[in-house]
């Protein structure tokens, strides 16, 4: 279903906010994460919020009929939360040294959506 924090940030709410007033939402710690990431925060505060964004995404996908497997397409705008915190997840477990976590997160992210590897992958500029 649709996420409303993902309509408050792209009103420019601030990603803390977003995530305090909707601890579920997948877009609200994605965007928790990447502000992080951005902010030059800890890298272990990056990876815990990417982390939590990307279980509070698992849940929200099983509970909507996802098994575990199968494409989570970027094209559905919903998903966007899930696949952003698998992608700074990957990011972060490889700044953390789990280079294990990092391969497979990445691996996951392009089995569920090449478009969202193809998207998030490129290099900010």
């Amino acid at each position: 279903p649709a996420d409303p924090a993902a309509a408050e940030l792209a009103g420019g709410a601030a990603p803390e906010a977003v995530a305090r007033r909707s601890p579920a939402s997948p877009w609200g710690w994605a965007a928790l994460a990447e502000a992080a990431r951005d902010s030059a925060a800890d890298e272990m505060t990056v990876y815990a919020f990417a982390r939590v964004g990307y279980h509070r995404s698992l849940d929200l996908l099983r509970r909507n009929g996802w098994k575990g497997w199968g494409l989570v397409p970027w094209e559905h705008e919903p998903n966007r939360g899930f696949l952003r915190a698998l992608w700074a997840l990957s990011v972060a477990a490889g700044r953390i040294g789990e280079a294990e976590e990092q391969e497979r997160c990445a691996q996951f992210l392009r089995d569920s959506s090449e478009t969202a590897y193809q998207v998030l992958a490129q290099p900010a500029g």
